[in-house]
């Protein structure tokens, strides 16, 4: 009876998983839609400032820096998962969610900042295409922060169960994701902006 309630539980294990890779995957072509649109509209600026005038790459290197932190301190909450620390999971999940936080502020800022001087998305199509494709990868962060705090919430009621190791474990995939598209936004969009390609 133990061996037909672990092949079930495994079986549903695996479903979620697999499940999980293949949203992840909807995300790609999602994200490589709107690459492929900047591509196509990033020299389209109708007389407008170009990412060359507009990106200030040390604001996008903090941006960067502070993601990809997020990720390590993302794993080390696994990894204290993993070795049943509750404690620590709460700890690192916080500090993931100050990073993010902090992230996502930044990008907001930044895009308050270029509205502020008139450069919104309604001014070109290479101003469309940039807040179209940053503004989705912000989104998602977003969500991220919500889910990370739901977990949060979740393992402080009902500790280290299966099911909370589950969600980290898909939170984890996801907030990795998310640092993958930005080292992609960040080498096509800034730093190919701020040299003029």
């Amino acid at each position: 009876m133990d061996k037909t309630i672990d092949l079930v539980e495994n079986t549903e294990k695996t479903k979620t998983y697999i499940g999980f890779w293949i949203y992840i995957m909807t995300d790609c072509v999602l994200f490589a839609s709107l690459f492929a649109v900047y591509a196509v509209l990033h020299h389209n600026t109708n007389g407008g400032p170009s990412g060359q005038s507009l990106f200030s790459m040390p604001y996008a290197l903090a941006e960067t820096l502070i993601l990809l932190t997020s990720s390590f301190t993302s794993g080390l909450s696994m990894i204290a998962a993993r070795n049943n620390h509750k404690n620590k999971v709460i700890f690192w999940l916080a500090i993931t969610f100050l990073l993010g936080a902090s992230f996502l502020y930044l990008e907001l800022h930044e895009f308050n900042h270029l509205v502020q001087i008139g450069d919104s998305w309604r001014v070109s199509g290479f101003l469309s295409s940039y807040f179209t494709l940053v503004g989705t990868h912000g989104l998602h962060i977003t969500v991220g922060l919500l889910w990370m705090a739901i977990i949060s919430l979740v393992v402080i009621k009902r500790g280290l169960t299966k099911g909370t190791i589950k969600g980290l474990t898909l939170l984890n995939i996801f907030w990795h994701f998310l640092d993958v598209i930005w080292i992609f936004i960040f080498s096509v969009v800034y730093l190919m902006g701020h040299i003029g390609l």
